[in-house]
């Protein structure tokens, strides 16, 4: 009740202002008398009030609207960070950074979404890509992290994890479509046919071993020492929406992280940026110049990247960019015969990272 009583005067006060000024316009032509003279100096005066009156109408429209702006991009912002929630800067040993970055400078609404969870399995993370962006592309956003945060816990396989969010994409596009058009009454058999989501999954155990789905999703770059790579070269899976998955799933094992590696996942606005020449940003010559800094955390990766990204396209990418690093800091265990001396000494120290860019 009380936000309802404060919003009243408000109300009151964006049309009264208005009215005023129109009040004020009629009353200067129907009883100034200069107003119906027909010489110069009186038609300069009335040019001048009805100018005087217009100008303060459009400026307090011009507020008005700037104001109501400026509440729907904190609304926006609000619901995005609900979604995309900050990330801790260490997920059981793993040291990690994220960020992302929408295209449209007005807008606080991507398409793309990153989680990392840690479970009895092990470390699982997502990336992922909504084709388009706004209100349509953050409910599709919504229903693929929420099936994703349940499923982590409950699927021990990777590939069951998979189906779950299939499964939840299809049933979020069916409600979707009925809303669109409710007036068929009918189920509709391919809901939205042109709505698609690249997805990403990784699973990284104790010992460091990684393994991935993949689904139309560009596979990551394993940084380890000054060497870049990419995590793998098999063929993706088709993007999650068009086509059904396969009833059996069997996960690519990828190799182990070891201490001291890092593993950099990007959406496709990443590679797809390009410079006021036309030439694509190549990421692997970034992540080449982001580990020869000193320390290398995810924080500095991600600081470089970002950096040099927005440098290549003066400041505009033409999509959304999402990056998510994560970094082995975990202490190696190293085992000691019986009755041995001496206690076992980690092969690498990392200062502690930071929470921010």
């Amino acid at each position: 009740m009380f936000r309802i009583k404060g919003r009243v005067p408000r109300k009151v006060l964006a049309l009264g202002l208005p009215m005023a000024w129109g009040a004020t316009a009629i009353t200067y032509k129907l009883t100034c008398p200069l107003a119906h003279e027909g010489g110069l100096g009186a038609r300069v005066v009335t040019s001048a009030v009805f100018f005087a009156v217009g100008t303060a109408l459009i400026v307090h429209v011009r507020q008005a609207l700037l104001r109501e702006l400026r509440h729907v991009r904190e609304v926006a912002g609000a619901a995005q960070s609900a979604l995309l929630r900050p990330l801790p800067s260490r997920i059981d040993g793993l040291n990690v950074a994220a960020a992302q970055l929408s295209a449209d400078r007005s807008a606080c609404v991507g398409g793309d979404l990153y989680e990392v969870i840690a479970t009895e399995h092990g470390v699982r993370a997502v990336m992922g890509d909504v084709r388009g962006h706004g209100i349509a592309a953050m409910g599709t956003v919504a229903a693929v992290l929420g099936s994703f945060r349940e499923a982590v816990h409950d699927e021990p396989d990777l590939g069951r994890v998979l189906h779950r969010l299939d499964r939840a994409l299809a049933r979020h596009l069916r409600e979707r479509a009925r809303d669109e058009h409710p007036s068929s009454g009918l189920e509709p058999d391919s809901p939205v046919a042109e709505e698609f989501v690249t997805v990403l999954l990784l699973q990284i155990g104790r010992d460091g071993e990684i393994t991935a789905l993949n689904c139309g999703h560009p596979w990551p770059y394993l940084l380890s020492g000054t060497t870049v790579e990419p995590l793998a070269r098999a063929d993706p899976l088709p993007p999650l929406g068009p086509f059904p998955l396969p009833t059996e799933l069997t996960p690519l094992r990828c190799g182990p992280l070891l201490p001291g590696d890092s593993l950099v996942l990007y959406t496709d606005g990443v590679e797809d940026a390009r410079d006021a020449r036309g030439q694509f940003f190549s990421l692997p010559a970034a992540l080449i110049g982001a580990v020869r800094h000193d320390p290398i955390t995810p924080q500095t990766i991600l600081r470089t990247l970002f950096t040099t990204l927005l440098r290549h396209t003066r400041g505009r990418p033409a999509d959304d960019i999402a990056l998510l690093v994560l970094r082995n800091d975990r202490t190696p265990v190293q085992c000691t015969p019986l009755g041995a001396r001496g206690t076992a000494r980690p092969a690498a120290t990392n200062p502690q990272p930071t929470n921010h860019l």
